[in-house]
């Protein structure tokens, strides 16, 4: 079906009355961007499985391995998500999705081309590029095909595949790479590679496979389900090119001047603030890529941001305006902070401190991150939507329990010297770490407009991100590095859990009005609904 906009009796009849067989392809279309979601974090996170090697291999440090895990993926996946979720509002996302997978599944194959930390880098950047097509797509075609009371459940089943990839990754990488290198010792094998080089194409190539099935799925009409069908622009391109003159440097400067002089000044002067501070953490840590990045990302919000506020008031209101919205995206940050950074840092930490070997490793850790995860965001979602039938805020009390649930087993975890309990307290921690996303993105999705629902997606995600990403596995590798111990650096993520706890509570407060008034609230900033 084409992404057209459909207007009168007939589209409202199709919104709101859906027929058996569109059910049953809403969870035929899910369960194949289930694949995808697994594929995505496969990609992404065999680097943790790896990362003892290419640290060894390519002379890195702790830092370094938290920086091309988190930040160098992780900044660019933010900055792109937001123009990419804008072409996901309206272009085909079938297409989009397509594209964004074939991209991110080629770099992750050109990651076992690389020789150095800097070519590591640079790859790890495609595939933020090209993961960040996915989730927007998704999150919109999901709330197209699935009614509000059954989205929870969707979106976590949909996340399932986070938890599902990243232990399939390290069961996978595991595997290859200490095969591969007890079959072709010092690099003796096809192409003179490293095992951690031939794992990256492993996972890689497969991906395109798979964008020729999801080429075959069909774009459902944008809004369907809550009946509020929404045309499509008619110039997507020329929206996306805009987009990117509002949050890619230095394209930024032209997208303010754009706007007048006063915006280029404050735009100017942002940019400023952000060198500097940039340049006195570099000098700080001597970590010139990480800080850079930082720097650039902070400095590319703040322009999309301003951009946003003038060019499209009604999304602004409902997104960076809304309190609502920016807590949910600071409740869940703060969870993906300490959440990434151990399941990152969780394999590396048995080979390093327990002599686990990968294969074990990678089966037993990543198997529970799978199966835990798994468990938790689909039970999570389910008792979401349970709660939020009989109070409006019942979803906020699942990312309430994703906060304050999986402290006490991360601590015992990282102080424990037994690799059996290590192993075992993985389980319970990753379900009650992943119990909170399927809540706090519907909760996302149910404060915006149909129409807003990409760019919803992608600010969304720059918590889980730009907080999570860039910082939580990179700031665990930097205490890891000074104080000699990398249990002390996971663990000293948990300093950020009263800012989570915090904003989880005052959202718990605020949410039904805030939901209750969204269109109130966009008919206010100038939407015409």
């Amino acid at each position: 079906m084409s992404d057209v906009g459909t207007t009168g009796a007939a589209a409202a009849s199709q919104a709101t009355a859906p027929r058996a067989a569109d059910e049953r392809y809403a969870w035929y279309v899910l369960s194949v961007l289930v694949l995808v979601y697994v594929l995505n974090f496969i990609d992404r996170q065999i680097l943790s499985i790896l990362a003892e090697d290419i640290k060894r291999d390519l002379n890195l440090t702790d830092g370094d391995l938290g920086f091309l895990y988190g930040t160098a993926f992780g900044v660019f996946y933010a900055i792109f998500g937001i123009p990419l979720g804008r072409l996901a509002d309206n272009w085909n996302r079938v297409r989009l999705m397509t594209i964004g997978l074939s991209l991110w599944s080629v770099m992750t194959a050109v990651s076992g081309l690389a020789r150095s930390g800097g070519g590591l880098a640079l790859a790890r950047i495609g595939v933020g590029v090209g993961e960040a097509t996915a989730s927007p797509c998704a999150y919109s075609l999901l709330s197209d095909l699935f009614p509000r009371e059954k989205r929870a459940t969707a979106l976590a089943i949909y996340s399932s595949g986070l938890y599902i990839g990243g232990g399939l990754s390290l069961f996978i990488g595991g595997l290859v790479v200490q095969n591969w290198n007890a079959a072709f010792p010092d690099r003796s094998g096809p192409f003179g590679l490293a095992g951690w080089q031939a794992a990256f194409m492993a996972v890689g190539i497969p991906g395109l496979l798979l964008a020729l099935w999801v080429a075959t799925l069909r774009e459902p009409i944008r809004g369907q389900s809550d009946g509020i069908v929404t045309k499509s622009s008619p110039a997507p391109f020329a929206d996306f090119f805009n987009e990117l003159l509002t949050i890619i440097p230095p394209l930024t400067l032209i997208g303010a001047a754009r706007r007048g002089v006063a915006p280029l000044g404050l735009n100017l002067l942002v940019a400023g603030l952000c060198a500097l501070a940039a340049w006195s953490l570099v000098r700080l840590t001597g970590d010139v890529p990480q800080w850079t990045a930082m720097g650039v990302g902070t400095y590319a919000l703040f322009s999309w941001g301003a951009a946003l506020r003038q060019r499209d008031p009604p999304s602004f209101a409902l997104i960076l305006g809304s309190p609502a919205f920016i807590l949910a995206v600071l409740g869940y940050g703060f969870i993906a902070f300490t959440a990434y950074a151990v399941s990152f840092w969780a394999a590396p930490y048995a080979m390093r401190e327990f002599s686990a070997a990968p294969s074990t490793a990678g089966l037993l850790v990543g198997g529970a991150g799978a199966l835990g995860g798994f468990l938790g965001v689909i039970g999570g979602g389910r008792f979401a939507d349970h709660l939020r039938k009989t109070r409006p805020s019942g979803r906020v009390l699942v990312m309430l329990i994703g906060a304050i649930a999986p402290m006490p087993f991360l601590i015992v975890s990282y102080t424990t010297s037994s690799l059996p309990l290590f192993y075992w307290l993985y389980l319970p921690m990753a379900i009650l770490a992943a119990c909170a996303l399927g809540a706090s993105a519907a909760t996302t999705q149910d404060l915006v407009l149909p129409r807003m629902r990409g760019v919803a997606t992608a600010t969304f995600f720059l918590g889980t991100t730009f907080i999570g990403l860039a910082l939580g596995p990179y700031l665990a590798g930097r205490v890891s590095q000074a104080t000699g111990d990398l249990g002390t650096g996971v663990l000293s993520l948990l300093a950020v859990a009263p800012i989570s706890i915090g904003a989880i509570l005052i959202l718990y407060r605020i949410l039904p009005r805030a939901e209750a008034t969204v269109v109130e609230r966009a008919r206010a900033a100038g939407e015409p609904i």
